[in-house]
C-alpha cells in the first residue's frame, strides 16, 4: 500500500504540474477584465434586524453628532455633476500620470504603460456631515465626514517584452474626514488664498487588485502590508500635523503688508528757503510720511518769518516695504488764509540706508518729482536730516516660557534683551458683536493708550459692526503692567441732543501681549449687556 500511495502521488504530481501550467499560461494570454457591475441596493424596509444592526455604524454623523450638519444640498451637487467631474478628474490623472510612466519606459524591460481604462465609476463621494469651525483668525475651517465606496473601472496595462500584464483596481473605498481651512479671506474673488487640508486621523483605505483574474489583496499578509504602507505615505503627506496646500490665489495679488521696521528720522534744518510772503519771508514746516501709505503724513513746527529754520525734531514712521518705499518730504509756507504754498519737496529711497547706522543728508529742494524738467531751474534752498531704519527681530519677542532655555537665576536668556527694546504695537479693531443703544445703533471703536486717542469709522444702523481697521503705536520700550482701553460708541447722524452714547468699553492689560508677541481675541464688553468686541494686538521690537 506504501508503495501504491506514494506512485498515485508522483503520478498526481506530474500531471498536475504541467496542467496547470497549461491553464496558467490560457489564463495570462487570454484574460481580460471583466466589466465593473453597479452594487445592488436595498431599501431599508427590506433589511432584517440582523441587517440593521450591522449598518448602525455606517449611519451618518449628523444623526449621531449635533455638530456635523446635513448637506444634502452638496450631496445632490456632487451626484449631477459626477459624470463631468469623473471625466476632469480622469483627464487630470491620465495627464499627471503619464510623464511618471515615461521615466520606466526603456528599462527593467518595459516597452509601454498606459491606461486601457480609467473610470471612477458611478457613484460619487458622499458627505455624511459637514462641521464648521468658529475662529478668530481670517479663515473658514471645516471638517467633512466623506464616505466613497466607488465602483471604479481602472485597468492599468503594463508591456514587458511581447507579453501584456493588466492591472485592474476594483471595490474601492475611502472613508475620510479631512479638516479643510481656506485662508487667509482676502477681498479679492473667491475670497481666500489656499486651501489648507490635513486629515485628523489615518484614513480607511480598501480595494481589490486583479492581476490575470485573480485579486492579489486576497493572499495572505499582503493585504495588511499594503494597507501599513498606505497609511505611513497618508501620514507622511498630510495628516496633522502635516498638511497639504493648495495655493488658489498669486500670492503677490493677495499679499498683506506687515510692518518690519521703524524708520527714525530726525528732521533738522532748513536754509535759503524760497520767500512766500508779501514781506519777503516765509512760515516754513515740514509734511513727511512713506510712498504708499494711507496715514496721514507728520508735521514739524511752524517757524514764523524764517528762511533758515532750525527744528531738530524727530519722527518715527513705521516701514512695510523698505525696498520699494521712499520718504517723501514737502516744505510748505503756512497761511493764515487760504492755502498753503509748497516752497519745494524732494524723496529718498529707503534702500539707500544701511540697517541701524544713522545717515545725514543734504538734500536740494525741487518744485515737483520730474528731476529732469528744464524750466525748474530756480533754487529752493535746501533740507537737512538725519536718518536711521531699524528692522525688527524675527522672532519680535517669543517667549518659551518654563520649556525655553532658563540660566541659573531662573529667567530665560532672551528675557532683559527682549523686555528693554523699542517697538511697535499694532492694534487691529476687527469688529463688535450685539452693540445695543438705547437711541440709536451707529457704532465706532475708540482706540485710548498713552493719551493718544485714535477712532475707526462710523457704520450706520448695525448691532454687528466690522471695522478691520489696524492703529500704530511707535514705542520707546515695552508697554508693561499698562492698559489700553477700547470704547465702542455711538452718534446719531442727524441733530439732537443726545448726539452721543457709550455702548460699552474694555481695558486690555499689554502683559500677555508683550510676552506672546500676538493675541486675538474676542472680550465682553463693560456697561453692555451682550456686547462682544473683536481685537487683535501685536508687538514688534526693533
Amino acid at each position: 500500500m506504501g508503495f501504491l500511495n506514494t506512485f498515485l502521488e508522483l503520478l498526481g504530481f506530474g500531471i498536475g504540474l504541467p496542467f496547470g501550467l497549461l491553464i496558467g499560461f490560457f489564463l495570462f494570454v487570454y484574460s481580460k477584465p471583466g466589466d465593473v457591475k453597479d452594487p445592488a441596493v436595498r431599501p431599508l424596509h427590506e433589511l432584517d434586524t440582523d441587517a440593521l444592526l450591522d449598518i448602525l455604524p455606517e449611519i451618518p454623523l449628523w444623526v449621531k453628532c449635533p455638530d456635523y450638519e446635513r448637506v444634502d444640498w452638496l450631496n445632490k451637487f456632487l451626484l449631477d455633476t459626477w459624470p463631468y467631474l469623473d471625466k476632469a478628474i480622469c483627464a487630470m490623472i491620465r495627464s499627471t500620470a503619464q510623464p511618471m510612466f515615461a521615466e520606466y519606459v526603456g528599462k527593467y524591460k518595459i516597452k509601454a504603460i498606459e491606461f486601457e481604462r480609467l473610470t471612477l465609476g458611478t457613484l460619487p463621494p458622499i458627505i455624511q456631515g459637514l462641521k464648521v469651525y468658529e475662529t478668530n483668525e481670517k479663515d473658514l475651517v471645516m471638517e467633512p465626514a466623506i464616505k466613497w465606496a466607488g465602483n471604479p473601472n481602472i485597468v492599468l496595462m503594463v508591456q514587458l517584452l511581447s507579453a501584456r500584464l493588466r492591472f485592474q483596481l476594483v471595490d474601492l473605498q475611502i472613508f475620510a474626514a479631512p479638516r479643510v481651512a481656506l485662508k487667509p479671506l482676502v477681498p479679492t474673488f473667491p475670497c481666500f488664498a489656499n486651501i489648507v487640508v490635513s486629515l485628523m486621523e489615518r484614513p480607511h483605505v480598501d480595494f481589490g487588485l486583479k492581476i490575470l483574474g485573480g485579486d492579489v489583496m486576497s493572499i495572505p499578509g499582503l493585504y495588511r502590508l499594503v494597507q501599513d504602507m498606505i497609511k505611513k505615505q497618508v501620514a507622511s503627506l498630510c495628516l496633522w500635523p502635516q498638511n497639504l496646500d493648495i495655493p488658489v490665489l498669486d500670492a503677490s495679488t493677495v499679499l498683506i503688508k506687515k510692518p518690519v521696521g521703524i524708520l527714525h528720522v530726525k528732521v533738522v534744518r532748513a536754509k535759503k528757503l524760497l520767500k512766500a510772503d508779501i514781506l519777503g519771508t516765509s512760515d516754513p514746516y515740514v509734511k513727511l510720511n512713506l510712498t504708499g501709505e494711507k496715514l496721514p503724513a507728520k508735521k514739524t513746527t511752524i517757524k514764523k518769518k524764517n528762511l533758515n529754520p532750525e527744528w531738530n525734531e524727530n519722527f518715527k514712521l513705521v516701514v512695510k516695504e523698505p525696498e520699494t518705499q521712499a520718504l517723501q518730504l514737502q516744505v510748505f509756507d503756512w497761511d493764515k488764509v487760504g492755502g498753503h504754498d509748497r516752497l519745494g519737496m524732494q524723496f529718498v529711497p529707503l534702500k539707500v540706508l544701511t540697517h541701524r547706522e544713522t545717515k545725514e543728508f543734504t538734500l536740494d529742494l525741487l518744485r515737483h518729482t520730474n528731476i529732469s524738467d528744464s524750466q525748474d531751474k530756480k533754487k529752493r534752498g535746501q533740507i537737512v536730516l538725519e536718518l536711521t531704519y531699524v528692522p525688527f527681530r524675527v522672532d519680535s519677542i517669543e517667549f518659551s516660557g518654563p520649556l525655553g532655555g532658563n540660566d541659573a537665576s531662573g529667567k530665560s536668556s532672551s528675557d532683559d534683551e527682549s523686555l528693554s527694546g523699542a517697538g511697535l504695537l499694532s492694534v487691529n479693531v476687527q469688529g463688535a458683536e450685539d452693540v445695543e443703544g438705547k437711541h440709536h445703533r451707529n457704532p465706532y471703536a475708540l482706540v485710548l493708550f498713552r493719551g493718544e486717542r485714535k477712532k475707526t469709522k462710523m457704520i450706520k444702523r448695525t448691532s454687528d459692526p466690522r471695522w478691520n481697521e489696524e492703529f500704530q503705536f511707535t514705542l520707546d520700550k515695552p508697554p508693561l503692567h499698562e492698559l489700553i482701553r477700547i470704547e465702542v460708541m455711538s452718534k446719531r447722524t442727524s441733530f439732537s441732543f443726545r448726539s452721543k452714547e457709550s455702548l460699552g468699553h474694555v481695558e486690555i492689560n499689554l502683559n500677555d501681549v508683550v510676552h506672546n508677541g500676538r493675541m486675538n481675541q474676542k472680550y465682553h464688553l463693560i456697561d453692555s449687556k451682550n456686547g462682544v468686541i473683536h481685537v487683535e494686538i501685536r508687538w514688534s521690537t526693533v
